[in-house]
């Protein structure tokens, strides 16, 4: 999927929670609640200060970063769920150390 996000917005695809608890229980898609946390996929050029210049965006392709719970607009695209949201709806990145699995 090619998509450029103008401005300060950035594509998001959230990270899916496992959907059973550790009893062993599924919960159906309809009761569990959204992820608040998803890999960007695409980010815009930045945004434009009054004095004309580009401010960049902190936040690039491949960050993993935790959002609200409703931030953003749920897009569906090729049958694929992404949201678009501007980067003041991000809350923060997720840097995992060594021990997480991922390397900051």
């Amino acid at each position: 999927m090619n998509i450029r996000p103008l401005h300060d917005r950035i594509i998001v695809k959230r990270q899916e929670d496992a959907l059973m608890t550790p009893g062993g229980i599924v919960i159906p898609e309809t009761v569990a609640e959204k992820p608040i946390q998803g890999e960007v996929l695409a980010v815009g050029d930045g945004k434009r200060r009054p004095d004309g210049t580009l401010q960049k965006l902190d936040v690039k392709v491949g960050d993993v970063v935790l959002f609200g719970r409703y931030a953003g607009n749920t897009v569906k695209i090729l049958n694929e769920e992404i949201l678009v949201m501007r980067e003041d709806d991000v809350l923060g990145i997720i840097e995992y150390g060594e021990e997480g699995g991922k390397s900051a």
